[in-house]
């Protein structure tokens, strides 16, 4: 048996799949210089603190090793964190085209997410129209919108408690390193978590709508007028001819009686 590729796995699918991984990612990366701050980040901390920052000072040795796995977890939540923004981007890019939104969707979409203040306002809404754009169900509206603002809100919330813990810098003379605990991961792990919904939603009303018009789509319309080879081979129906009026009966002229 032969078995066709279903239409589902579509580009847009596949950078859906994108976004979910890297969210993941970013996620775990999150999780564990989180708790390696916990577990070993106030020491070390306190460690480095007392070295003066002398690389050459006694005891600087001891502390190379968690110093370099520090940096190995902060590239992997960095690189993460950039995964899971152009995975985002590029999600958003190709289901706006796919709604039939306007074609040139990147600048847009650039500028709306990088824009200082604009970057406030215009995701949500860019999203919010595609949401329309992919011709939702009418009565799933409120769900919707419930959806879309508990997502930016905790996005906001997130990248509020993450700047102001690594913009203040360690904490209480150098007892931790970043300043990240558990409040900030469950921030964000809650905001990957609507990130994740939000894109599900929109990626499963688009590909309902697009299987519901794909019988539309593979109709084709007959040309007309007809080809001169169609006029040739088409089946010409026989009709019967109406009678004429002057050759019936009642139409011809009586003999006049003798």
């Amino acid at each position: 048996m032969r078995f066709i590729s279903s239409p589902q796995k579509s580009p847009q699918k596949r950078s859906a799949s994108a976004v979910y991984v890297t969210l993941s990612a970013q996620v775990l990366a999150t999780a564990a210089l989180v708790v390696f701050e916990q577990a070993r980040g106030r020491r070390l901390a306190r460690e480095i603190s007392a070295l003066g920052g002398d690389p050459h000072a006694p005891g600087a040795q001891a502390v190379v090793g968690a110093v370099s796995l520090f940096a190995v977890l902060i590239m992997f939540a960095a690189v993460t964190t950039i995964a899971a923004v152009i995975a985002c981007l590029a999600w958003l890019i190709r289901a706006r085209q796919d709604a039939g939104q306007a074609r040139p969707a990147a600048p847009s979409v650039l500028a709306g997410w990088f824009v200082p203040g604009v970057n406030l306002i215009a995701p949500p809404v860019m999203m919010d129209r595609l949401w329309w754009a992919s011709r939702p169900p009418a009565d799933r509206r409120t769900r919707w919108l419930a959806l879309l603002a508990a997502w930016w809100l905790s996005w906001l919330a997130a990248l509020t408690l993450v700047l102001v813990r690594l913009l203040s810098g360690p904490s209480q003379g150098g007892t931790s390193l970043t300043g990240l605990g558990p409040t900030e991961l469950a921030a964000i792990t809650v905001a990957a978590l609507l990130c994740a919904a939000t894109v599900r939603q929109i990626t499963r009303i688009q590909a309902v709508s697009g299987r519901h018009r794909t019988p539309e789509s593979r109709v084709v319309p007959r040309p007309f007028p007809l080809s001169v080879s169609q006029v040739a081979t088409e089946p010409v129906p026989l009709v019967a001819a109406e009678p004429t009026p002057h050759l019936t009966s009642q139409a011809m002229p009586q003999a006049a009686p003798k």
